[in-house]
Formats: C-alpha cells, sequence, structure tokens
C-alpha cells in the first residue's frame, strides 16, 4: 500500500506561500501557511500544538514545546536584565499560553495592558489568558478592546474569538459538558430532510454558512487547540462543504481523545463515518481528493528550531522527533528535501514512538507503517508521506499488532530517488514497549 508520492508532490505545488500567524494568539516565532489547510494536514499539526502544552507521558522529546520554553526562557532571561518591549511582553504571554500555563501568561500580561492599552496583541493574549484560566467575562472585556485595536484584515477573527467567548459565557456551567455544537454562524447543521445528512447541507442553511467558515474555524482552533469543540465545529463545516470523510475523522477526534459525549455528536460521528466507509469501498476512490478547496497541505510551517536538537550520536541510539520527518518538503518531480539533522541520521541507529498501522491482514508482521498518531480510517485521514515511516523488523523476526504507542528503534534509511516509495524506512527494527 505504497503512497505515490508523485500525485502528493503535484498537490503540493499548487499552494499558497506561507503568512504569518493572523489572530487569536499572537506569537512571532509562529509561522502558519494560507488557510483553509487540507483537513488531515490540519489534524495532524492541531494535535502536535496541543502535544505542545504538556509534557510528553512517554519521556522523549517535543521540539514545539521545547522551543516555546526555550522562548519563554530567553525572555524571562531578558527580563532580568532590562525592561521587556511591548513586543516581548506579548510573546512572553504567548508561549506560556502555548505551554499550558494560562496563570503565568496572565502574570506577565494583565500588568502589562495597563502600561501598554493600545497594543493589539497584548489585548488579544490577555483575553485568551482569561479564558483558559475560565474567566469569560474578563475575557470578553479584553477581547473587545482586541476587536478594537486590531487592524482591519484581523478584525473578522478577532469578531469571531469574542463571539466563541460570549457564546461560553451564556451557557455558563453548561458549556463543560455541551449538548450541541458552537452557534457561531448561526447554521442549523442539517440536510434537506432536516436531520444531519453526510455531505449535504438543507440549502437555507447553506445560504446563512459564510464562505470563510472553515478558514474561521480552523484559525480558532489553532489557537485554542485544548477546545475539542472547535473540532466538533470543524468536523460540520468539513461536512457541510460536502466532505464527510473529513467529518468523520474531526468528530473521531472529538470522541478519542477529547471524550466528548454529547448523544448528538456521537450520532453524527456514526453516520459520517458510514458515510464515509462507503466512500472508501467505491472503485477509483481517491483519498487525497475532496471537494473543498484548500490553499495549503498543513497549517503549521515553522515546527522546530533544529538548533536545540540533541547532537548526533554515530555510534549510540539517537531520539528522532517527528517533527524532524514532518519538516521534509517535495518538489513537482517528487524529489525530497530533507532537514540537515534528518540527513546526518541517515544509516544511523535511530528510536522513536508511534502506532502501528499494519499494510496486511496478519496478526503477525515482519513490516507495518509507524504513525505518530493512530488513524481511525485510512481514507479519512490519509497521512502526508512525511507523517509515516515504514518498519521492516530484523530478519526472522515477527511483532504481534498492537493498537497503543508502542517505541520502535533501527537504522533510519531515508529514500531520495524512488517517488514510488515511502520516504523513510527504518531497516532490522525491534519493537518495544514505551518506557
Amino acid at each position: 500500500m505504497a503512497t505515490p508520492l508523485r500525485v502528493l508532490a503535484s498537490v503540493l505545488v499548487a499552494l499558497a506561500l506561507p503568512a504569518l500567524a493572523r489572530a487569536g494568539l499572537h506569537y512571532s516565532g509562529e509561522q502558519f501557511a494560507e488557510l483553509p489547510s487540507r483537513p488531515s494536514g490540519f489534524l495532524t499539526d492541531h494535535r502536535a500544538l496541543r502535544a505542545a502544552g504538556y509534557e510528553r507521558p512517554d519521556g522523549l522529546p517535543s521540539p514545539l514545546r521545547d522551543d516555546y520554553r526555550a522562548a519563554a526562557d530567553r525572555l524571562e532571561k531578558l527580563n532580568k536584565i532590562r525592561a521587556l518591549t511591548a513586543d516581548e511582553i506579548a510573546d512572553l504571554g504567548a508561549v506560556h499560553l502555548r505551554l499550558g500555563k494560562p496563570d503565568q501568561a496572565l502574570n506577565v500580561l494583565a500588568p502589562a495592558v495597563r502600561k501598554f492599552p493600545d497594543h493589539f496583541r497584548i489585548a488579544a493574549n490577555l483575553g485568551t489568558a482569561f479564558q483558559l484560566t475560565g474567566n469569560l467575562e474578563r475575557a470578553a472585556a479584553q477581547l473587545e478592546e482586541a476587536v478594537r485595536l486590531a487592524p482591519a484584515k484581523l478584525k473578522p477573527f478577532e469578531h469571531a474569538h469574542l463571539k466563541l467567548v460570549t457564546l461560553r459565557r451564556k451557557e455558563g456551567k453548561a458549556a463543560a459538558s455541551p449538548s450541541a455544537v458552537d452557534d457561531l454562524f448561526g447554521v442549523k447543521y442539517i440536510g434537506p430532510s432536516g436531520a444531519p445528512e453526510p455531505g449535504v447541507l438543507a440549502e437555507a442553511e447553506r445560504k446563512k454558512l459564510p464562505a470563510d467558515a472553515l478558514v474561521t474555524v480552523q484559525q480558532l482552533a489553532l489557537w485554542l487547540p485544548a477546545d475539542g469543540r472547535l473540532l466538533w465545529q470543524i468536523g460540520e463545516v468539513c461536512n457541510a462543504l460536502g466532505d464527510p470523510r473529513a467529518a468523520a475523522a474531526a468528530l473521531d477526534g472529538c470522541v478519542t481523545e477529547f471524550a466528548l459525549a454529547a448523544p448528538d455528536l456521537r450520532k453524527r460521528r456514526l453516520l459520517y463515518r458510514a458515510a464515509a466507509d462507503e466512500l472508501a469501498k467505491k472503485p477509483g476512490h481517491d483519498p487525497h481528493r475532496s471537494p473543498i478547496k484548500v490553499k495549503s497541505t498543513r497549517p503549521l510551517i515553522k515546527a522546530f528550531d533544529e538548533a536545540l536538537l540533541s547532537a548526533i550520536d554515530d555510534a549510540g541510539v539517537n531520539v528522532l522527533p517527528w517533527p524532524v520527518l514532518g519538516a521534509t518538503t517535495i518538489t513537482a518531480k517528487g524529489k525530497p528535501s530533507f532537514a540537515k539533522h534528518l540527513e546526518k541520521l541517515d544509516g544511523k541507529t535511530v528510536t522513536l514512538t508511534g502506532f502501528m498501522q499494519p499494510v496486511k491482514d496478519e496478526l503477525a508482521v515482519t513490516g507495518f507503517l509507524l504513525l505518530e498518531y493512530p488513524v481511525g480510517c485510512w481514507f479519512c485521514e490519509v497521512p502526508d508521506p512525511t507523517a509515516m515511516l515504514n518498519v521492516e523488523l530484523k530478519a526472522g523476526k515477527t511483532a504481534e499488532l498492537r493498537k497503543g504507542l508502542i517505541k520502535v528503534t533501527g537504522t533510519l534509511v531515508l529514500n531520495r530517488t524512488d517517488p514510488e516509495s515511502y520516504l523513510f524506512s527504518l531497516k532490522d527494527a525491534r519493537v518495544g514497549e514505551v518506557d
């Protein structure tokens, strides 16, 4: 089931150039591509941003989290030498928010907003800090200031963030256990029958759905990656735009990763999942085709700082973080360009954790694909070629298929010439338990 890189490369070449993150949570060190992003790629980066907010349970490095932590350390040390500028304060508050420390962000931003009352990024980040500490009343007031101060291009996104907080504030305690998707767009996500339908939205509701609805909700979710309800909204918008596969993938995440239990959500998940499974059975089905017009494959451009990675041990075992693989780019002709750190690891022994994806219907396998995150439906959440690793076990060895997180160690081999094969392989590999 090797994924042909030529097909994927032809998609990559048509994508828009990167742009800076536009609003909500403002950090000058983040770079995002133009939205909307392809749903499968968006889900990958959305998970990465969420994972940056806490220490990895397997104890392995998280380059994205390490970047945020290094930025926080640098700014805090600088603050001991001199007073931070308004832009530096906004950045320090933002990285605390990315690290899952809204209280620390609040301690930095609240005094600053009095000193710099007309600084847009401080105002917006403070509003997010209030929201994430549970003070929705203060969050709404602060986001009103962010709307007032926002440049014209950013006002619609700040308005959307303010509306989200206002809706949650009205819900009160019920917001913690939602029974319905947020009413961000005034749209009922139903088909012509008056009930949810896969890939269809009633005409009257379609007229209400803004043309930039997916852009708006993807941006909100990138600022607030730990908010499962925004993922639900993304799923509904994708379904409304005719892609029940993307909808199923998003709602799978709502249930399996966020443990949302709303009966309507679970009903819709089963409905969209059944439709996605039927699409996958059709002859000539292309899992990369979607009626949704996207402007990027993945939203996150800057995933890590190579300078922060550990030195390579030629004779030992080297930890291989997933973002290092994800930094690989592919030209229109299918030629890959690898990060320098990854090039140096070629032929070396590496170890990383991930989830098994079988390539054959066997319980005991001699090889498999390793994915950073489990995939609920291969046809709905087809990983990019940079997001999977071909694992080949030592000769004569087999491994039992497992659903949980595993650790794999072996010799890394980079594919520079064959566009019909995997970009990365792990030879003579062995499977072990996560420490």
